[in-house]
């Protein structure tokens, strides 16, 4: 069955241009569709030339963007000794070791990511079974298991955009809201998609990054010229 769209979409699809546009054109192109009655998400998804099934291809990682992505989020930290009060003062809504793992386990998960010390992940690894299936378990690849405690959740709740390829060898991620300036729009998805070049797996063959779309949401999509 297929998908019926919104008025709002249908119009500013009309307006959607059909060449590729630079980067700046595109964001202003988005920022033109017509407004939602909140300040929408403004998103980047990316084809990438790689074999997702090939664990030597696949990428995950986190990034915080240069102008941040508007948007606030609840980190809990496990971690042990004077990093729960470190952790808790650098903004952290729950910080702690197996006294937190317990809380989780009894049902509570009102957080949007959780970082973890090295030394915590044997406790931790007890919640797999609930955090992993909702993207929010602790990983050394994407960036959430650090002995740094304090910094990552500072940049976590300030909203650094965590990333990981799907099974089509796309990458989704938010940018900054509708409300930014174009240049700082400009600024993150050129950060972004900066950061993508330079870990790119020495194993991907052909063009590395095939197809380059921005959108915001509720809108239509944009295509951008990538070198």
């Amino acid at each position: 069955m297929a998908k019926v769209r919104g008025k709002r979409y249908r119009e500013s699809l009309k307006n959607v241009p059909r060449e590729k546009l630079s980067l700046a054109e595109a964001v202003q192109a988005v920022k033109g569709f017509k407004p939602t009655k909140f300040d929408a998400t403004v998103d980047l998804v990316l084809h990438l030339g790689i074999d997702p099934k090939q664990a030597e291809q696949a990428l995950r990682g986190s990034i915080s963007l240069p102008n941040g992505i508007g948007v606030s989020k609840k980190v809990v930290a496990f971690c042990d000794g004077e990093d729960v009060n470190r952790a808790k003062a650098a903004g952290a809504t729950e910080a702690g070791g197996e006294d937190l793992v317990k809380k989780i386990m009894d049902g509570w998960t009102d957080f949007d990511v959780a970082v973890a010390t090295p030394a915590m992940m044997r406790t931790v690894s007890k919640l797999g079974r609930i955090l992993g299936p909702q993207g929010k378990m602790p990983s050394p690849k994407a960036g959430t298991v650090v002995a740094d405690i304090a910094t990552a959740v500072k940049e976590y709740a300030a909203g650094k955009v965590e990333f990981r390829n799907d099974d089509g060898g796309n990458i989704h991620v938010p940018v900054g809201k509708a409300s930014f300036e174009v240049d700082k729009l400009v600024q993150n998805v050129e950060a972004f998609i900066g950061h993508i070049k330079r870990i790119k797996p020495p194993t991907s063959k052909g063009t590395y990054i095939r197809r380059a779309c921005l959108s915001a949401t509720m809108s239509p999509s944009v295509q951008l010229e990538v070198e």
